[in-house]
């Protein structure tokens, strides 16, 4: 079997707080992106999408990037890596220069893009993404491309994505310990709508909501872009510890036991399902095993449920996600697998639900197909579109900044409101 060259594959690394997964692929005729192998290990270094064992993190980076190598029949060098935990910001950076009524060249326009570099404040974050979204032509707003157009005045609005720096460094510092360089750092909300929504809905307006094991990103999509996130300290994995401390059992048999018999809804026939439940210390008794019903089962996970989806539901308040029936919610993570998840929500937040899975990837394997992987895939979409990243410096890095008033994630969400 031929080894596949290098620098035509791109790698991805998901680090989460339930398991390490890797994907290589290359991007083939008609842009097809086809995947070529894949790697996953639990995730033993990992709380709340924050880096909390170094060594443990990176011997699962390995293990899971050697194993995508071995069915790639490759080694791989760069890796793209998706950041999960909280603290991330997003925000719009506007800047304009007079043109003079001339026609637009393509140095008027690295001239605005180095301008819109200079416009951007993190604030003592460290920035992840700096994309020009829509450009600006004397006021009129949504124009994708004003080469060869003629102008008094050339805007831009900058899509700015930011973290706390020292969650980021502790993770570079892993990846690169396990003898990988960092080709970048997505955030994962960006990877993820990539992987799992159209580019109408990123349009026209959806919620994103990331249930992963120990943190929940709720980002809110509008205008194309991201225009509002939220990271909210809970995941799947408090689902399993509360079945776990509720019926005495171990956390491996809980996980078993949420995943094959747990569901977000409730049945009359649950009341007459049995379920076996191993004691925590593992030792068998001479008598009859624990045996709960599957319906007290699905009350505990209900409990939890009720408490998760409550706070999901304040965030999209928070981020102007509110008013009449419509539009849609997408749930993705490990999270979303659980039975009857989407009916659950869709009940509790009165607005259409639906699960997101990772789409546009060739070859790739059914175990994962499913929305625990949605953010690895769009990992792989994201490399792949080559997105213009204003944080490398630009040529012609000398015009004055001038930015304009008036906050695009504002308006955005101004206009959501009014239009619905």
């Amino acid at each position: 079997m031929a080894q596949h060259r290098n620098d035509d594959l791109i790698t991805a690394l998901d680090i989460g707080s339930s398991k390490v997964c890797a994907l290589i692929a290359r991007i083939g005729e008609g842009d097809e992106i086809e995947v070529l192998g894949t790697g996953q290990r639990e995730s033993k270094g990992v709380q709340r999408g924050y880096v909390s064992d170094m060594e443990g993190t990176e011997n699962a980076i390995r293990e899971a990037v050697e194993q995508a190598e071995r069915m790639a029949n490759t080694n791989i060098e760069k890796v793209w890596v998706s950041f999960s935990a909280g603290g991330l910001v997003s925000d719009i950076a506007s800047v304009e220069v007079d043109i003079g009524g001339y026609r637009i060249e393509q140095t008027d326009i690295d001239e605005l893009l180095a301008a819109g570099r200079g416009s951007i404040d993190p604030e003592g974050r460290m920035v992840l993404h700096a994309q020009p979204t829509l450009y600006t032509l004397d006021g009129l707003r949504g124009v994708k491309t004003p080469l060869g157009l003629h102008a008094d005045r050339l805007g831009v609005d900058i899509h700015v994505v930011a973290a706390e720096p020292s969650p980021v460094r502790n993770l570079d510092l892993c990846v690169r310990r396990a003898h990988l360089a960092v080709k970048s750092i997505v955030a994962a909300p960006i990877a993820t709508g990539m992987a799992c929504l159209s580019e109408e809905e990123r349009e026209l307006g959806v919620a994103l909501v990331e249930l992963g094991a120990g943190v929940t990103n709720v980002s809110l999509f509008a205008g194309g872009v991201l225009v509002g996130l939220a990271s909210i300290p809970t995941g799947s994995s408090d689902i399993t510890d509360d079945i776990s401390s509720a019926f005495g059992t171990r956390r491996a048999q809980a996980e078993r036991m949420k995943c094959f018999h747990g569901s977000a809804t409730a049945s009359p026939r649950d009341n007459h399902d049995m379920i076996e439940v191993a004691p925590i210390s593992g030792e068998e008794d001479s008598g009859e095993p624990t045996r709960i019903t599957r319906a007290q089962l699905i009350a505990v996970i209900r409990q939890r449920l009720d408490h998760w989806f409550g706070q999901i539901a304040n965030a999209l308040d928070s981020l102007g996600f509110s008013g009449p029936v419509g539009r849609q919610v997408v749930l993705t993570g490990g999270g979303a697998e659980l039975k009857g998840i989407a009916d659950y929500a869709q009940g509790l937040l009165g607005r259409s639900v639906r699960i997101g899975r990772p789409r546009g990837l060739v070859g790739l394997p059914e175990a994962h197909s499913g929305p625990a992987f949605a953010t690895l895939a769009g990992l792989i979409q994201f490399a792949a579109s080559d997105p213009i990243d204003l944080r490398t410096p630009m040529p012609n890095d000398q015009t004055i900044v001038r930015p304009v008033g008036g906050n695009l994630v504002q308006r955005l969400i101004s206009a959501f409101r009014s239009g619905y």
